[in-house]
């Protein structure tokens, strides 16, 4: 028997098949695009998500030992805070606004001057852009007559949740994404509701990550290939089950996620609140609760180096990194503010622009690549020395996600975070724990805990090394006061 995890990110829909013993049986990964209809907005057709997951399913079954009957259950992670709207007749209203999406300052701005530190209580974070609530403000005022329209609010994961089993209904790791959400409670806000204008009938049920929410129709069998009544739990907003697929699911071990965006993730056995919520408070995957730091623009800061500016293909990538290795530790002075989609954690600021500091006549390609990888790692930072500030502890660090496959670059976090990093069996972290959340769903194991435990291992092991770690903590102590010294510019940048 196998379990599948289907995690919806922002550039590609990861599938993954894994059996109970821990062992992924087969991946596949389907691409759709994002569109920029404007600076600073993001958006994506929900209709390509769909056909990307459907494609994905079919592929995935075709070899003989990955049977459909033998698929027992399936776990949903997804890209958090996009907006899905739908109208009586289930037809999407409009694009679905993402979580980089920037928009919605004004929004924003809106509901901190009218709640002050209401708005934490009510939803144990502040209002930022990416968040699910601004964004129903912004077609509120915007778009009247599709707001007229909205019948149901869905999450990214959950629209493909609804295909597959025509069921409304989230999960509590998600929903604390929304910005109307009460995270302590575990439960919708009716105070934040009240503010959008919204009913709770228009919004999915909510469950635990590990509960079943529904089964597959007979409709989404025939599209799929999968058998009909195969169950579907509630799975995770994409950081959540990525915790989850790292093992992350006790005190003192975070988990490093190095994406399209950069995340920093520990676990709490009880809720709490950073007094400047600078970091997020949201439900964890297992039950519990997490705090959590992101950066908007991580893998994806070496994705545009490679791809937009040096114009080089896949094989782009190795090339470059190869550069950046011969290249010693701090680049020679040369720093990179990875702000390039504004930044989230800890400045909130959707003004934030990426920015070379440094640069220099003896300065090559190379500097520049590996002045990228640790400019991304000194943002990693910055979550992980609030985390510290919480007196949460900080034993090990596991490392998911596309940029998590470069040694390089691992060995780049240790020397930055002075910490070991860990390689689990699995670094596609959110398929692979949507895929472990479906087995404890499927009555495989008492609990996440105990999935956790038997099926990921750590296969690889990067050691900080001690004089880069000297040189780093000099370096980060400059690059920390980067953003204060340029943020009146980044904001007279932003109108012009």
């Amino acid at each position: 028997m196998s379990f599948l995890g289907i995690d919806l990110g922002t550039s590609s829909v990861k599938l993954l098949l894994l059996n109970k013993a821990g062992t992924v049986l087969r991946t596949v990964s389907k691409e759709y695009p994002v569109y920029y209809p404007k600076v600073g907005w993001a958006e994506q057709s929900p209709i390509d998500w769909w056909n990307a997951v459907r494609e994905g399913i079919r592929e995935i079954l075709t070899e003989p030992q990955n049977m459909p009957s033998k698929v027992e259950g399936i776990g949903l992670s997804g890209q958090m805070h996009g907006l899905v709207l739908l109208d009586k007749d289930n037809h999407v209203l409009m694009p679905a606004l993402l979580w980089c999406d920037q928009r919605t300052q004004d929004e924003c701005d809106e509901l901190s001057e009218r709640l002050g530190p209401k708005l934490s209580e009510y939803t144990g974070n502040k209002a930022l852009t990416g968040f699910t609530a601004p964004k129903v403000l912004w077609v509120r005022k915007n778009r009247p007559e599709i707001y007229e329209q909205i019948e149901h609010v869905l999450l990214p994961k959950d629209y493909i949740r609804w295909k597959l089993t025509g069921e409304y209904a989230t999960d509590t790791s998600d929903a604390s994404g929304t910005l109307f959400f009460d995270v302590g409670h575990r439960c919708w806000s009716s105070e934040m509701l009240n503010i959008l204008g919204l009913s709770e009938e228009k919004l999915p049920t909510c469950y635990e990550s590990y509960e079943v929410t529904g089964s597959l129709t007979k409709q989404a069998a025939q599209e799929t290939g999968l058998h009909s009544g195969t169950i579907v739990v509630g799975g995770g907003g994409d950081q959540a089950s990525g915790a989850v697929g790292t093992g992350v699911v006790t005190v003192g071990t975070v988990s490093v996620a190095l994406g399209t965006s950069g995340v920093v993730f520990a676990c709490q056995e009880n809720y709490s609140v950073d007094s400047e919520n600078r970091l997020h408070s949201f439900c964890h995957a297992n039950g519990k609760w997490h705090v959590m730091g992101v950066m908007l623009s991580a893998a994806s800061c070496l994705k545009w180096w490679v791809e937009e500016v040096c114009q080089l293909d896949d094989a782009g990538y190795a090339a470059l990194l190869e550069e950046a290795a011969r290249v010693s530790p701090g680049s020679e002075g040369l720093l990179f503010l990875p702000y390039l989609m504004g930044e989230r954690t800890p400045y909130s600021d959707p003004n934030a622009r990426g920015t070379f500091v440094g640069l220099t006549m003896t300065h090559g390609r190379g500097h520049m690549t590996r002045a990228i990888l640790e400019g991304v790692g000194f943002g990693l930072r910055d979550s992980l020395e609030i985390i510290r500030e919480q007196n949460i502890p900080v034993h090990e660090v596991r490392v998911s996600g596309g940029g998590a496959k470069s040694v390089l670059w691992r060995q780049i976090l240790a020397d930055i975070l002075g910490l070991p990093i860990h390689v689990v069996n699995s670094v596609e972290g959110p398929a692979f724990g949507a895929a472990i959340l479906a087995a404890v769903g499927a009555g495989e194991f008492a609990g996440v805990e105990e999935a956790c435990g038997v099926m990921i291992k750590t296969v690889e092991q990067t050691e900080p090394i001690a004089a880069n770690i000297e040189k780093y903590n000099s370096l980060y102590g400059v690059y920390h006061q980067l953003y204060g010294a340029l943020q009146d510019s980044f904001e007279k940048l932003s109108v012009i």
